[in-house]
């Protein structure tokens, strides 16, 4: 027998039930055993070929857990970015020990810190255990798993637990010690936040132009009285060729004939809380009945004045397309809300008819074309249910009064304390009296009632006081500066 032959015979398994006859078709190939050497792989990486492998003792080396993290689930895909992750990882740690579990946080932000991502915490939990076997981190990149002071946060907390903590920047485990790697940490913490800040500028950029130029609706739950429809292929080819569709608004039959009564209603002159109890009355579903999968956060089943008022007030009636009303960027073209440059969807009512829609809201005057004036708004709170007193014109005077949480919106009839009602210029000079004069400037006992009412507004105010009032009577207490 020559070398090559012995060196054959020394490959082969010792178990005579696991030798194949050499006039036998082999068996279907199956992946190596953990541990073993993939000598295909050793020589497409250059590398000599090697006839037996060790597995990895847990004494001889580090037990790593590996963390990975992706931004999201719907563009992303968890399988090859975990992928990717873990064998950065398996590189880092190979010759020093082996990642005996696996933290990845699919669909989390790189912002949200390591103690609300729901893997991480995990991991952070079960590494500081007294039952933990594990003894150092690997992570598969910096950016994935850290931004701003993430890192610095997760480093102390490993090295008071014992904990090393290793990154393929650094080639093994960080030491802030080495000023090198200090520097390079540092550089790499605002290079993943420029990262974020640049990914984001980018993003919001093409949303905004692809609601003024091109009127793409961008996502989100449709207003009441639309539904979604096709509005034919995604105009990037790539995403074409993936069968991806754009969609649009169109009006829904159910609700849309809805919403254009409650326009007209509106424009009559009809208030907001009688426009919501007259569908509260007929029956109509509200958004969270009428859509109660795209609302599940509500749970109300009946028309609300905020829940009418804000389909008042929403400019995609119009037909023309809204992306960011509430800009919260601080520059940019996605600091300013985006309206298409025309229309978009079919409008449930016209331009015109919107914008006076808006202007009704404003304060009317009274009959005798003066404005009412309520000098103690928000200055008086309910005895019986601390809530504030709304202002009330009630027979030619300012009024205040409190239904204790009743609104224009329910029925009446409902078991409720009785209505709390208490007229400014009595209120004032009670209060007058009480303080003194305090607030007076100089003014004699003949001013007017106006007058006094707003000097003891200011009394109030520029003293942190405010009203409590009952039936019973009245009191002043100290606003809770805290």
């Amino acid at each position: 027998m020559n070398r090559s032959e012995r060196a054959v015979m020394t490959q082969r398994p010792r178990h005579p039930s696991s030798v194949i006859p050499p006039h036998l078709p082999s068996p279907q190939m199956a992946a190596p055993p953990a541990g073993a050497a993939d000598l295909l792989a050793q020589w497409m990486n250059g590398k000599k070929p090697t006839t037996t492998t060790t597995r990895p003792d847990h004494r001889s080396g580090l037990r790593f857990a590996f963390y990975g993290r992706t931004s999201t689930t719907r563009h992303q895909d968890r399988v090859s970015s975990q992928g990717w992750q873990r064998n950065m990882a398996d590189e880092l740690v190979a010759g020093h020990g082996q990642v005996v579990a696996t933290y990845f946080d699919a669909g989390t932000s790189r912002r949200i810190p390591w103690r609300q991502r729901p893997q991480a915490a995990q991991l952070m939990t079960t590494a500081s255990s007294s039952e933990s076997v594990i003894d150092a981190i690997v992570i598969g990149e910096y950016e994935r798993a850290f931004t701003g002071t993430q890192f610095a946060t997760l480093y102390a907390w490993c090295t008071r637990h014992g904990i090393q903590l290793w990154l393929p920047e650094t080639g093994g485990p960080v030491d802030l010690v080495n000023r090198d790697h200090r520097a390079l940490l540092s550089l790499l913490a605002t290079q993943s936040q420029r990262e974020v800040l640049r990914a984001r500028h980018r993003v919001l950029a093409a949303m905004h132009n692809q609601a003024t130029q091109q009127g793409r609706y961008l996502g989100g739950r449709p207003p009441y009285g639309y539904q979604l429809v096709d509005a034919g292929p995604h105009p990037n080819p790539a995403d074409a060729r993936w069968g991806r569709r754009l969609q649009r608004l169109a009006p829904d039959p159910r609700t849309a004939p809805h919403v254009t009564w409650m326009f007209r209603q509106r424009l009559a002159g009809h208030s907001v809380a009688s426009i919501a109890r007259h569908l509260n009355e007929r029956g109509v579903p509200c958004p969270s009945s009428a859509d109660p999968a795209r609302n599940r956060h509500r749970t109300r089943g009946a028309w609300t004045l905020r829940t009418v008022a804000v389909i008042l007030a929403n400019p995609r009636y119009t037909g023309r397309q809204i992306w960011n009303r509430r800009a919260t960027c601080n520059e940019g073209p996605a600091a300013t809300p985006a309206l298409s440059a025309k229309t978009a969807h079919p409008a449930l009512v016209a331009e015109h008819d919107f914008v006076a829609a808006q202007q009704i809201r404003a304060a009317r005057p009274a009959s005798d074309g003066r404005s009412r004036r309520f000098a103690l708004a928000g200055l008086i709170h309910c005895g019986v249910c601390d809530r504030r007193l709304d202002s009330h014109w009630n027979h030619g005077r300012p009024t205040y009064r409190c239904r204790h949480g009743h609104t224009s919106t329910q029925r009446t009839g409902q078991l409720r304390p009785k209505t709390l009602y208490v007229r400014e210029d009595h209120l004032v000079d009670e209060i007058h009296i009480r303080l003194g004069g305090e607030g007076n400037d100089g003014h004699t006992e003949l001013e007017s009632a106006r007058t006094r009412s707003s000097h003891v507004a200011v009394a109030l105010r520029n003293s942190g006081r405010f009203v409590v009032y009952n039936i019973s009577g009245w009191r002043l207490e100290e606003t809770d500066s805290s």
